[in-house]
């Protein structure tokens, strides 16, 4: 027994997990939000609905958002119609395109991401996928793992079907995966492409309408080891602790449901009450054992699921306006990515950090929370480290 005691002890690193590297990719295909409203109006059978054109401006004007990257394009929807009508069978057409494009467009963030990282691929040990598209088996992480040339051997966990809060679960994952297996590089990659979502608009379902106009698509990778090497390794940030939850009186809040349409997404709540009501309760779980209370003395890395929900958090916390500064340049700039988001914005906020010379990646602050919501309605909330910026 004390052999098995000792090597049980011997598998467990000694330090807490750390990003070490980020890397983004998005399609090359732009779409400005300003001229979307046409575009969208213009998709085939979309047109039939007579409120499209003014519904659409109107929540593509209220998102704050200036553009997004697809993968969808006119000549792929002209070449399937059913995929702009509201509920018309269109998934094998849709599982098509994700089944493959899902797994290309996360690597090239991981490539991005190992390229940072600098070491051989052959080093990382685990890979967690996860996207909300293009359900297969083998699944992404099998073929990102074969176009990426990882080992055989490589341990792979996949997650599909979990939506927005997926970015901060990930890393959840990640850093139990890194701190209980000496030596782990975990390769984390969420790739998202709105091709399963993308519909024409119903007058009864202005819900969808929302996602229409916030959603675009994006992937993002991190490499997360416990216990880096100096010589070769940069960590970023310390994962501390790492919480999910689902929030009171919310079921029905945030559902999505994949159909013979392809995946139907629904808003039947008030998403905005519900967060700002809850998430002061979170934030002093996860930081009451750290003796943290005052949440603008922390940076803000919060998952953009659109303006509203910025601003009534903004509103109940008593948040300074630069606190969710990132947050609100990666949805301007990219939409809501789902999963990849916060990712993207923990990457805007390292090399704005690294750029204005502070001394952490933190914006020069300490402490920090990564915070994700979704279906459910459920919660993530990490809670982060800022190590130094490395010297030039």
């Amino acid at each position: 027994m004390a052999n098995i005691e000792e090597f049980r002890r011997a598998q467990r690193a000694e330090g807490p997990a750390t990003v070490l590297a980020i890397g983004t990719a998005t399609p090359s295909n732009v779409v400005y939000q300003s001229e979307y409203p046409d575009y969208y109006s213009a998709s085939p059978t979309a047109s039939t609905s007579p409120t499209s054109r003014p519904s659409s401006r109107e929540w593509c004007e209220k998102s704050m958002i200036s553009k997004r990257y697809m993968h969808l394009n006119e000549e792929i929807l002209r070449e399937q119609p059913n995929m702009c009508a509201y509920m018309a069978p269109s998934l094998d057409a849709r599982q098509d395109i994700v089944v493959v494009e899902v797994p290309k467009l996360g690597k090239a963030a991981a490539s991005a991401a190992i390229r940072e990282w600098g070491r051989p691929k052959s080093l990382i040990t685990h890979v967690v996928f996860c996207t909300t598209s293009g359900v297969d088996m083998p699944g992404a992480d099998y073929q990102l793992a074969k176009l990426l040339g990882l080992r055989p051997s490589v341990n792979r966990l996949m997650m599909y079907q979990q939506g927005c809060f997926a970015g901060g679960t990930v890393l959840r994952v990640a850093k139990d995966l890194a701190e209980n297996n000496r030596g782990a590089r975990v390769l984390v990659v969420c790739s998202e492409i709105t091709a399963v979502t993308f519909r024409g608009p119903s007058e009864t379902h202005l819900d969808s309408l929302v996602g229409q106009a916030l959603f675009g698509d994006g992937a993002a990778a991190l490499i997360v080891g416990s216990d880096p090497d100096p010589s070769v390794e940069r960590p970023l940030f310390q994962l501390v602790s790492a919480q999910q939850t689902i929030v009171p009186d919310s079921q029905g809040a945030i559902d999505g449901h994949l159909r013979e349409v392809g995946l139907t997404f629904h808003l039947l709540k008030d998403v905005p009450g519900l967060i700002s009501k809850n998430i002061e309760k979170s934030l002093a779980e996860a930081f009451g054992p750290l003796g943290i209370s005052d949440w603008n003395s922390i940076f803000w890395v919060a998952h953009p699921g659109g303006p509203a929900i910025l601003d009534a958090v903004e509103d109940k916390l008593g948040l300074e306006k630069t606190k969710m500064g990132a947050t609100r340049e990666v949805l301007k700039e990219y939409g809501n990515m789902s999963s990849a988001c916060v990712i993207f914005i923990l990457d805007q906020m390292r090399k704005k950090s690294a750029e204005e010379g502070k001394a952490t990646y933190g914006e020069g602050l300490d402490m920090g929370v990564l915070f994700g919501f979704g279906p459910g309605l459920t919660v993530e909330c990490v809670v982060l480290k800022s190590c130094p910026v490395a010297a030039a």
